[in-house]
């Protein structure tokens, strides 16, 4: 019989959907409302970065949180907390007020990125890992794409709307997320479970988290950063194009991520998680390479569209190895917690040394060494294991014995009485 994937996996999805649309709307708006401060750009690029270093701080405690109160819980909380930091944004009188504001919801945002991620990991069966993360990523990505559009038709009514209208989508999404999964025992905290929590130590002595923790910083490098922060200066200043022309070149990324998703997600928990993560660095390295020595438009769109391609590829392989290293304890709340701040110190360091290398040596040299972080990261995929579960690793006699009192799957005597508790696993 085929596996399907738990209906708490669709609510998530339908939540990041919600999260990625609103935070599409204010993206575009949040420097213009700096702006009305009379601060320069400085301190405007200080406002959007004070985001993520909020969020690189706050990662370690988000992941204790997580194994002390449960995803969901803190998944909630987080999403409550950026809701209201990011409304009162919208009503700023100050600069510095603004940017308390924006430092209050990174913290958010880390929990519930963090919640999230660990509660996909605990309630998806290993083999359907791959395909979980690329319909969560899809979710994010496809709600990034819409957010613009809305935004754009918000602006004229104030700078403001667009924040409360933000705020007022998350409130959403955590009602989706609290009224779907509030009876759910797949996504409850597991109490009876005394298993010690994964450290972080513990974890970077497996060669695969090494290798999703290598490619997960070249990816927030180079996706996260260089291709928000340095693809449009591009193509106004070297291809002499519009800021119309940057964003759907921005587009055109996004559409061939999205392409891939689905397709890698099925390969890696079929095939394996290494191959496709390899291919799609590659492709994603080379890609990036190239973008920095196009000398048209329709050539660095092509360009854009594989380099978005590779990307799709690599996402639900790197985050499957992560879910498979943490194994079937399911509590792993500071490795994840790793996983994102590596993700978010590339998105932070790679934008300063790109725009470093394009003032001294021009695009060329920034587009090259970016590339270049992703293939070097190819590295470490070589020497890891593969981590796809094995069907005998994955043997449901196995996995529920410890609850059921036996070890085939044949029916249980009755005798009017259970043995055990009710068992987690959606396939028992």
């Amino acid at each position: 019989m085929r596996e399907r994937l738990p209906v708490e996996v669709w609510v998530l999805v339908a939540a990041s959907f919600i999260i990625a649309v609103g935070f599409g709307i204010v993206a575009p708006v949040l420097p213009v409302y700096a702006a009305t401060f009379g601060v320069g750009h400085t301190a405007i690029a200080a406002l959007i970065s004070s985001f993520a270093f909020v969020r690189l701080a706050f990662a370690p405690m988000s992941g204790k949180l997580v194994n002390r109160f449960g995803e969901p819980n803190v998944y909630i909380v987080g999403i409550l907390i950026v809701a209201v930091g990011t409304a009162l944004s919208g009503f700023s009188g100050s600069y510095a007020e603004m940017l308390t504001w924006r430092a209050l919801a990174g913290v958010g945002s880390t929990m519930f990125t963090v919640a999230a991620l660990g509660l996909l990991i605990r309630i998806t069966p290993a083999p359907l890992r791959g395909r979980a993360s690329g319909m969560w990523a899809a979710g994010f990505l496809i709600g990034n794409v819409a957010g613009p559009i809305v935004g754009a038709g918000l602006v004229p009514f104030g700078l403001w709307v667009p924040f409360v209208s933000y705020g007022v989508m998350l409130c959403l999404a955590a009602f989706v997320v609290w009224f779907f999964l509030r009876r759910s025992t797949l996504a409850a905290l597991d109490k009876s479970n005394s298993d010690t929590p994964m450290s972080v130590r513990e974890a970077v002595k497996h060669r695969a988290y090494r290798a999703a923790l290598a490619s997960g910083f070249a990816n927030g490098w180079a996706v996260f950063g260089v291709r928000i922060s340095l693809v449009p200066v591009f193509v106004i200043e070297a291809l002499k194009h519009s800021p119309a022309v940057a964003g759907i070149s921005m587009s055109v990324f996004a559409g061939g991520n999205a392409a891939m998703l689905f397709l890698s997600g099925k390969i890696a928990d079929t095939r394996g998680r290494k191959p496709v993560a390899i291919a799609g660095l590659v492709v994603s390295g080379l890609a990036t390479i190239w973008m920095g020595f196009t000398g048209d438009v329709w050539t660095f769109m092509a360009a854009s569209l594989i380099a978005g391609m590779g990307a799709g590829l690599l996402n639900p392989p790197q985050n499957a190895v992560v879910a498979d290293v943490i194994g079937a304890r399911g509590k792993g709340g500071p490795v994840l917690a790793g996983f994102q701040m590596v993700t978010d110190l590339g998105a932070i360091i790679g934008p300063m040394c790109a725009g470093l290398l394009a003032d001294s040596f021009g695009f060329e040299a920034s587009f090259a060494i970016t590339g270049a972080a992703l293939l070097l990261s190819v590295a470490f995929w070589f020497v890891a294991p593969e981590t796809l579960p094995t069907h005998e690793e994955e043997h449901t006699a196995a996995a529920v014995a410890p609850e059921c009192g036996c070890l085939d799957e044949s029916a249980e005597v009755p005798t009017g009485e259970r043995v055990g508790g009710k068992p987690r696993h959606p396939e028992a």
